[in-house]
């Protein structure tokens, strides 16, 4: 097995330094294009709607709006680095924003311990997907699928098909309608949530370890690290993050329904892959998924200041998916094209036994 490099395709300092400024920002582009892409959609609809788009309220309910979506992102992301895909997030939400509320006006349980015991549901859950997916060698998107299922058939036999209504602490659901000065308290959640993942996935041996599961699996586990173990981590983590979502969904919406929740599924994973495309290329990353939640969130935005009819989003959300599919197997088909050897180089001892490094570090 060949050693593996980082498959992001940023360009290095060293490499920059020796171009002239017109290839640096040929080289440049594809990795901040979509930041770039976001500002200059704010400044676009900002000039368009001067009266209502680049206002602070404006600004605050497209947050709030797509806090969950932002949330539920970062929760696929966990497994997505390892090269695994977790469909139960969609699911999840749905069940675990009933159950908080459901908890509490059904069965009288005070809101701190039924926030709990959903975030407890959520490991367990993601340790469920972990064991299916490691240990019972199903495929990711088929297991996470038929769990999903299973989960969104116990959420409409709890509520029979009605909505659970009844009053909540407003401790609860400040958790969501809380502003900090002009920002909503799911700023802090999605930004603090960024950073702690940055810093894990970039700047640990845990995280670079997970990126080389993802690259290539074998070489990971032919090199030491534990494979399975951190593949289940990475479920569990998912799980705990898509409970998480779900509280700040029920003390947004303050009722149950079953109805809502799948929809946050396609906007999710839209965002993790058209992510992928920006701050590093070609392979998932924090910012890059936060940066492309802010594209759709300002681009949906824009788009309904138009007077768009209810079907834009979806199509919209759709249509994003497909073509960052698209970018984001390109951008790995270079990758992979990049540190593939010459066709009849020789695979001394030295290639079979060469240690994982991700960004320069050995792992």
């Amino acid at each position: 097995m060949q050693s593996l490099k980082s498959n992001a395709l940023e360009p290095t300092a060293a490499e920059l330094a020796q171009l002239p400024i017109g290839q640096r920002f040929a080289k440049l582009l594809p990795v901040y294009g979509l930041p770039v892409l976001a500002v200059a959609l704010i400044v676009l609809f900002s000039l368009l709607f001067p009266d209502t788009f680049p206002t602070e309220a404006n600004f605050s309910a497209i947050i709030d709006n797509k806090a969950v979506i932002a949330l539920l992102s970062l929760a696929v992301l966990c497994p997505m680095i390892t090269g695994k895909i977790d469909l139960t997030i969609g699911y999840g939400i749905v069940l675990w924003h009933i159950m908080a509320i459901s908890l509490q006006v059904r069965f009288g349980v005070p809101w701190f311990a039924a926030v709990a015991i959903v975030l407890l549901a959520g490991v367990g859950l993601g340790l469920l997907n972990g064991l299916l997916v490691e240990i019972a060698m199903i495929d990711s998107f088929i297991a996470t699928l038929g769990v999903g299922t299973v989960l969104y058939a116990i959420a409409l036999w709890h509520t029979g098909g009605q909505q659970i209504v009844g009053d909540l602490s407003p401790a609860f659901t400040a958790i969501d309608t809380l502003f900090v000065g002009p920002l909503p308290i799911t700023t802090f959640y999605i930004v603090g949530l960024g950073v702690v993942q940055w810093l894990v996935f970039e700047h640990t041996p845990f995280g670079r370890a997970l990126y080389a599961i993802g690259a290539n699996p074998r070489a990971a586990l032919l090199n030491g690290i534990p494979v399975r173990r951190y593949v289940i981590l990475g479920f569990v983590a998912s799980g705990l993050l898509t409970a998480a979502a779900g509280v700040v969904l029920a003390a947004k919406l303050q009722i149950g329904q079953a109805s809502v929740g799948l929809d946050y599924l396609l906007p999710a994973l839209v965002g993790v892959f058209l992510g992928s495309t920006t701050i590093k290329p070609g392979r998932v990353n924090v910012w890059g998924t936060l940066v492309a939640v802010v594209v759709l969130a300002v681009g949906i935005s824009g788009i309904q200041e138009f007077g768009a009819d209810f079907y834009v989003e979806p199509l919209f959300n759709g249509a994003t998916l497909l073509v960052s599919i698209a970018i984001a197997g390109y951008a790995q088909r270079r990758s992979n094209s990049a540190n593939r050897k010459p066709a009849g180089s020789p695979r001394s001892a030295i290639d079979m036994a060469a240690p994982v490094t991700v960004n320069g570090d050995e792992i």
